[in-house]
C-alpha cells in the first residue's frame, strides 16, 4: 500500500518539536544569562578647557611697499635678483644719470653768479649808505642800493633751492630699497623709458619679518567668547597652522580689530603680527588661524568618537550603577585635539563608553576593556 506524500513530515513531526523545544530552552538560558560586552570606559572629570576658534586666515607683509621711479628718464640697469631678501638702502634700479649731472653742473654754475652778483650788491649798497652820511648822494639812490641787495639775497637762496633740486634728482637715479623685504618681479626691463606718471611703478617690497596674517572671525564665532566680543586690550594666544599640518612656533600678537561687523560678511576683520625670521611665512600664504580668548571652567573632555549626532542632537553612552549601557543628551563645545568639549550632560564621575557603539545598546550589559595602548605598551614589554 502507498503512503500519501505527508507521512514523512509526520514522521519527521515529534523530531522537530523536540529541536525546536531544545532551541527554545537555549534561548531563555541565553536571555537570562546575556553575556556582557566589552568596551573601553572612561571615567570623567570636570576641568578647565580653552575658549578655541580655528578659522581661515591670508599673510601678508607688514609692509608692502611700492617702489617707484621719482625722476623720468632711461632704466639703463636692474641691480638686484627677483624675489631676493633686499635690505634697506640696497641699490635696485640705475636710471640714466648723465642729463641730472649736467642740471646739477648748470645749477652750480647759477649758484656762482648769483653769488657774485650778491657780494657786488652789498658792496655798492654799503659804500652808497656812507656816501648818505657825507651828503654826497641823496637817501632815495640808498634805498634803491639796498633793494637792489635784497633781490640779490633773493636770487641767490632761488640759485640754492635749484642745486638742492639738481643734487636730489640726480640721486634720484639710483632707486634704492626703502625697506627689508622680499623684492618683486621687475615691472619695467632695461631700456625702458621711465615717467613719473601713474607709469612709475618699478617692482614692490614685502616686509616678511615680521609678517601680519589676516583673517575674520563669525557672529558663530564670536557668540563663543566672553561677552560676545573682543575686548579692546585683549591679549588672545593666536596660532598658525601650516598647510603642511605643522603649527607655526611663535605666537602672533593682535595689533587690529576691526570697530564694527563688516555688513556684507557679518565678520569682524582681525589681524595678527609674528615673527618670521626664518621666512617660513610667505606674503600670500593662506594659513589656519586657531585663536585662544580664554577659558571655560568645569566641562568635560570626551574622545570624539564617542559622541553621536542624532536628528534631536548629540548623545553617547554612560555606564550606569548596575553596568549597563544608558544613552545620556549632551551639549558640546569645541574640538580641542582628538576631544570634544562636552558642555552639559554630564557630571563628576561619570563612565563614557568610547568604544565598540555599534554593538551597544540601551540596557545592554557592558565590562570594561583594557585601554588598547596600555594593553599594546605591556605587550611591548613582555616582548
Amino acid at each position: 500500500m502507498n503512503l500519501p506524500a505527508t507521512a514523512p513530515l509526520v514522521r519527521a513531526a515529534p523530531v522537530i518539536v523536540a529541536i525546536l523545544l531544545t532551541a527554545a530552552c537555549g534561548n531563555d538560558q541565553k536571555a537570562a544569562a546575556p553575556a556582557a560586552l566589552q568596551a573601553r570606559i572612561i571615567e570623567v572629570a570636570p576641568r578647565s578647557a580653552p575658549i578655541l576658534i580655528e578659522t581661515v586666515g591670508q599673510v601678508e607683509g607688514s609692509k608692502e611697499v611700492e617702489v617707484r621711479a621719482q625722476v623720468s628718464g632711461i632704466l639703463k640697469q636692474r641691480l638686484y635678483q627677483e624675489g631676493e631678501v633686499v635690505q634697506a638702502g640696497a641699490k635696485l634700479f640705475q636710471i640714466d644719470p648723465a642729463p641730472f649731472e649736467n642740471a646739477l653742473q648748470q645749477a652750480k654754475s647759477q649758484l656762482a653768479q648769483e653769488l657774485a652778483r650778491n657780494e657786488q650788491a652789498r658792496r655798492d649798497a654799503a659804500r652808497l649808505e656812507g656816501m648818505v652820511a657825507a651828503r654826497a648822494i641823496s637817501r632815495k639812490e640808498a634805498d634803491d642800493s639796498q633793494t637792489a641787495a635784497k633781490l640779490s639775497d633773493a636770487a641767490v637762496k632761488a640759485a640754492e633751492a635749484r642745486l638742492r633740486d639738481a643734487e636730489l634728482n640726480l640721486s634720484w637715479t639710483q632707486v634704492v630699497a626703502p625697506v627689508r623685504g622680499i623684492s618683486g618681479r621687475a615691472a619695467k626691463s632695461e631700456g625702458s623709458l621711465i615717467s613719473t606718471g601713474p607709469d612709475s611703478l618699478l617692482t614692490t617690497i614685502s616686509q616678511a619679518d615680521p609678517v601680519w596674517v589676516r583673517f575674520a572671525l563669525s557672529d558663530s564665532d564670536l557668540a563663543k567668547l566672553p561677552g560676545g566680543k573682543v575686548s579692546r586690550g585683549a591679549n588672545p594666544d593666536i596660532k598658525l597652522v601650516l598647510p603642511n599640518g605643522t603649527v607655526f612656533p611663535a605666537s602672533g600678537k593682535l595689533n587690529f580689530t576691526a570697530t564694527q561687523i563688516d555688513p556684507k560678511l557679518a565678520t569682524l576683520q582681525m589681524r595678527a603680527e609674528f615673527a618670521n625670521a626664518r621666512g617660513d611665512l610667505l606674503p600670500g600664504q593662506f594659513v589656519r588661524v586657531r585663536f585662544v580668548a580664554g577659558q571655560r571652567d568645569n566641562v568635560f573632555l570626551v574622545p570624539q568618537v564617542a559622541v553621536t549626532q542624532t536628528e534631536a542632537g548629540y548623545i553617547l553612552f554612560v555606564l550606569d550603577k548596575e553596568g549597563k549601557a544608558a544613552l545620556r543628551p549632551v551639549k558640546t563645545g569645541d574640538w580641542i585635539g582628538k576631544d570634544w568639549v562636552i558642555l552639559e550632560g554630564l557630571g563628576k564621575g561619570d563612565k563614557v563608553i568610547v568604544d565598540n557603539l555599534l554593538k551597544i545598546r540601551p540596557g545592554a550589559v557592558v565590562s570594561p576593556a583594557a585601554d588598547p595602548p596600555q594593553a599594546d605598551a605591556k605587550a611591548a614589554k613582555q616582548g
